[in-house]
């Protein structure tokens, strides 16, 4: 299915994104939509034709659990309510702990990277499967940015997709962001993974921009795209004509002439690096051949065979091999520790870069501070310049264990358990707020009124 240009809708710059010109279709993060009421922009941009693809953030498919059912039929229900062609996600896990390690859950607030072997690829090929099975349309999944690698890796980025592809059908969707992400911060080459991953299985291709500091380049989506990324997409191109192109762009909104000027470089790069129609038999045809990678001798089970997707939905019609006994529990013993250590400050699990880890961690608390501040934009108001400093001291030793709202409630409890704010007004706001917000059910509404009285009266 051709998708063509698109961009990423996000409520900040709806009023841009409807404006833009030459727009084939958005993509909208699943998890920030109703599952039965969809916003006004999305409804106008339907009414005009526009595609609209859920792009899931959360299920954490590359995870030891196997995925959760209120999830996936949460991004079923996005789905079939925007009448979209496919949903996305990601491979990566983003939760640890439970019932398979017997120790608390334990949730990242971000992508993080699964290791590439082969207990790894069984377990996001079963989660997969399942997901596959409880989505009524096409699954792809996008490979993602990582500032640490696991030690031990049994395959490359490129042969670790191509097996996925192999055993589940899955789609792919690849981001040349990501790929330069990975050349900085781990010497992966793109070029590499893009000859070695099934071109062919790509659903659409995402291009974002970031930023290099310290020799780190981190992915912000809230930079312009730059030209090295560019150059990962004319790379690509040059291999492929992708079904479809996306611009990310997720903070620091530009006006949407800067946003304009962004997909016109992204479509002059597709020319550019489009093969020109005499040079010979696509480049494509020489690519699809991926080095095999065979599972080693010491392996407990053998690739599944090839699903047959002839309905492009997904769905296999020969049973898989089941995950091997043990296979995920070794993986969620392993995720447990890294994550453990990247959000509670436990000790670094043998193999990884120590470095690495501190700066991931601190990435991590970073996030949660600027997400926590976006859906509970209250505290850094009553807080004032204090707030940061504050949430990160506070989520140094105080893990996430649930979304991003109990996260800013159980920071506001944490503040006022401590003592503070030491202002007794910002004490009293702080209060006021959290009481709001963490009762059984909401106040009533004289209940309200006492309090916005009082928060009043406060301020004065």
């Amino acid at each position: 299915m051709e998708l063509g240009i698109g961009i990423g809708w996000r409520p900040e710059i709806a009023a841009e994104v409807e404006a833009l010109s030459g727009i084939d279709w958005v993509e909208a993060v699943a998890e920030n939509l109703c599952a039965d009421h969809l916003p006004d922009s999305l409804v106008r941009l339907r009414e005009r034709g526009v595609t609209v693809v859920p792009h899931g953030v959360a299920l954490g498919l590359g995870g030891a659990d196997r995925p959760d059912p209120d999830r996936l039929a949460g991004l079923a229900a996005r789905a079939e309510l925007l009448g979209a062609p496919l949903v996305t996600e990601h491979i990566a896990f983003v939760r640890a702990g439970g019932p398979l390690t017997a120790s608390p859950r334990l949730e990242a607030g971000h992508l993080l990277p699964v290791p590439r072997t082969w207990d790894a690829l069984d377990v996001l090929c079963e989660n997969v499967r399942i997901a596959q099975d409880s989505l009524p349309v096409p699954l792809a999944l996008e490979n993602i940015a990582a500032l640490i690698t696991w030690p031990g890796e049994e395959l490359t980025e490129g042969q670790f997709l191509a097996k996925l592809v192999e055993r589940t059908g899955v789609r792919l969707l690849i981001d040349v962001a990501n790929l330069h992400t990975n050349h900085v911060n781990l010497g992966q080459d793109p070029a590499k993974a893009l000859d070695e991953l099934p071109v062919e299985a790509i659903a659409y291709v995402h291009v974002a921009g970031g930023v290099e500091k310290n020799g780190v380049w981190h992915d912000t989506h809230a930079h312009p795209v730059s030209e090295p990324v560019l150059e990962v997409l004319a790379e690509l191109r040059s291999r492929v004509d992708p079904p479809g192109v996306l611009l990310e762009r997720d903070d620091a909104f530009p006006p949407g002439a800067e946003l304009a000027g962004e997909l016109d470089a992204i479509r002059a790069t597709l020319r550019k690096a489009a093969p020109s129609a005499d040079a010979g038999p696509d480049r494509a045809a020489s690519r699809k051949a991926v080095p095999s990678a065979d599972r080693g001798p010491l392996s407990s089970s053998a690739p599944a065979p090839a699903s047959d997707d002839s309905a492009g939905t997904g769905a296999r019609t020969t049973a898989p091999a089941p995950v091997p006994a043990g296979t995920r529990d070794r993986t969620a013993v392993a995720q447990t520790a890294l994550l453990s250590a990247l959000v509670a400050g436990t000790p670094a699990p043998e193999g990884f870069d120590h470095r690495r880890l501190r700066v991931q961690s601190r990435a991590l608390a970073a996030k949660r501070a600027d997400v926590v501040a976006k859906v509970a934009p209250e505290l850094p108001e009553i807080l004032g310049d204090g707030y940061r400093a504050a949430f990160l001291a506070y989520a140094g030793s105080r893990p996430m264990s649930g979304g991003y709202r109990r996260d800013a409630l159980d920071f506001a409890e944490h503040v006022l358990i401590a003592g503070g704010p030491a202002d007794p007004v910002a004490r009293r706001r702080l209060t006021y707020w959290w009481q709001d917000r963490s009762g059984a059910q909401p106040p009533r509404r004289t209940t309200r009124l006492v309090r916005a009285a009082r928060a009043v009266l406060v301020g004065k």
